[in-house]
């Protein structure tokens, strides 16, 4: 059996006999005017973070949602287009596919705008979505990517690129490791399942996200996930997980490299009325500009002695400058 199978084993299992608590469970689910959660959409709630961030979803956008576990964030998807099919939701298993139907059923009796309609849940994966080339605005999937061999993560990636429409932006959330996990835990496939042996690092998920050609991401939030003990887990010392929400869009990269905004400032110290960098930044003195990654280091680097560089913030939501 392979860790892919494995995976859609435990996943049916768990449709079935839900395992409430299987991942983040200190997140609530996002409280929105006039939505109610069914409990048992709750209990199914097998992602790390969210997907979910109103600033994105403006107009209307169709949205693809791989992986639908319980529901919940399909529903959640709907709540801001309403119509019917607007949200698409792909997963692999018979059993979880049933289930997040019968969910969305409970949820039409509980949330009279909404109708079980507006999610057209499909039988797919993330390897082979059944949606044509460009054709949607937003694509989300939480905490099913990290489970993803890294050959297998390109394939993910690459289909993803595939379907989003040009200007569009895939949202994630996944653990990510504070440092490379052992090969004795990555070859475990249970743990794998589970959402505790698969997650790369930081930089190796970016790198993962350029490498497909998303020229911009932007990190929405970066929090404590998971602490893997040394006994339990066989380490020489405990290994911190972190869940990273990310949205990494559809644009040309630019010809000095991708955009990645982690909430990094740049503040001109200097004496003069402005500082001009002639690439597009004007600063006045004083006042902080969102700056790209890439940016912030360009910009220490050639006025070391006007230049106030504050920290990740690990939360941006757009407004800065690359």
């Amino acid at each position: 059996m392979s860790y892919l199978e494995t995976t859609a084993k435990f996943y049916s299992d768990v449709a079935e006999d839900p395992m409430v608590g299987l991942c983040c469970v200190q997140n609530t689910p996002l409280q929105l005017p006039g939505l109610t959660v069914p409990t048992l959409m709750q209990e199914m709630n097998y992602g790390c973070g969210t997907t979910v961030h109103p600033s994105e979803l403006s107009g209307e956008p169709n949205v693809l949602y791989v992986g639908v576990g319980g529901g919940i964030e399909a529903l959640q998807f709907a709540y801001f287009s309403r119509r019917p099919q607007a949200v698409i939701a792909v997963d692999p298993v018979d059993s979880m596919r049933e289930a997040a139907q019968r969910n969305l059923v409970i949820a039409a009796q509980e949330n009279d705008w909404f109708d079980p309609s507006f999610v057209d849940i499909r039988e797919g994966d993330a390897f082979n979505l059944p949606l044509p080339d460009n054709s949607v605005d937003v694509m989300a999937q939480n905490c099913l990517f990290n489970i993803f061999e890294p050959a297998d993560l390109a394939r993910a990636l690459k289909e993803a690129y595939r379907v989003i429409k040009p200007g569009g932006r895939l949202v994630m959330s996944d653990p990510i490791a504070t440092r490379p996990i052992p090969l004795h835990l990555q070859q475990d496939e249970r743990l794998r399942a589970l959402c505790l042996s698969g997650a790369l690092t930081y930089n190796e998920y970016v790198q993962a996200l350029i490498d497909t050609g998303f020229g911009q991401v932007e990190i929405r939030a970066r929090r404590p996930y998971r602490l893997l003990g040394q006994e339990t887990y066989k380490l020489e010392r405990p290994l911190l997980l972190e869940s990273l929400d990310s949205v990494a869009f559809k644009v040309p990269t630019p010809p000095d490299g991708a955009c990645v905004f982690t909430g990094k400032t740049a503040i001109y110290a200097g004496t003069e009325d402005y500082l001009d960098d002639q690439a597009g930044h004007i600063m006045q003195p004083g006042l902080p500009l969102a700056v790209c990654d890439k940016t912030a280091t360009n910009l220490a680097s050639r006025f070391p002695e006007d230049i106030v560089l504050t920290p990740s913030t690990w939360f941006y939501d757009g407004g800065g400058c690359c």
